[in-house]
């Protein structure tokens, strides 16, 4: 596995742009929340992906230590073809300044099956980050921890995404009418 450096995103909510690692996108919309931000936009000339919508959410995973909480980038996307997963969910740390909110991934994703199963990905990206030194030990640790404490949340919640956020007092909204069938 080639090593890459952290991805940071960028939303500025004002001028309504999305800032990636591979460019800016407009967005559709953004909806900030009591515990977060909601996005959604278009995925132009994309091979498999038609349109995203995600939920910024801060301060959803509570650490083993108790003494932090990491976020999650909750992810739907609307698929050209086949629905690949349900959700997708970034492991972050989410900052808002102004109408800015950054979201530093952690490397670590999971893909959720609404209901069946969840699965922990790019464990190999977050090893390769740590070896190649762009994470140092500690966000290492918090990055394994976090994403173990969001797979055992899901499966006492029988993988189903809306009963784990609720079992935290969040439900979130989704805006059905800007996807793209």
């Amino acid at each position: 596995m080639q090593a890459h450096p952290v991805k940071i995103e960028r939303h500025d909510t004002a001028a309504r742009i999305h800032h990636t690692n591979t460019g800016q996108r407009p967005v559709d919309l953004y909806h900030t929340h009591e515990r977060g931000l909601y996005v959604s936009r278009r995925f132009v000339d994309h091979p498999r992906i038609a349109y995203w919508q995600a939920h910024l959410l801060p301060d959803v995973i509570p650490l083993q230590d108790g003494t932090e909480r990491l976020g999650i980038q909750l992810c739907r996307y609307d698929f050209h073809g086949e629905r690949v997963h349900d959700y997708y969910i970034d492991i972050a740390t989410i900052t808002c300044q102004g109408d800015v909110w950054t979201v530093r991934d952690h490397y670590l994703d999971l893909l959720v099956w609404d209901g069946l199963c969840a699965e922990i990905a790019d464990t190999d990206e977050l090893n390769a980050a740590l070896q190649a030194g762009f994470i140092g030990q500690s966000e290492f640790a918090r990055a394994i921890s976090a994403a173990h404490g969001v797979l055992n949340g899901l499966a006492r919640h029988g993988y189903d995404v809306r009963a784990w956020l609720a079992s935290q007092q969040l439900r979130l909204e989704w805006d059905l009418t800007t996807t793209v069938a």
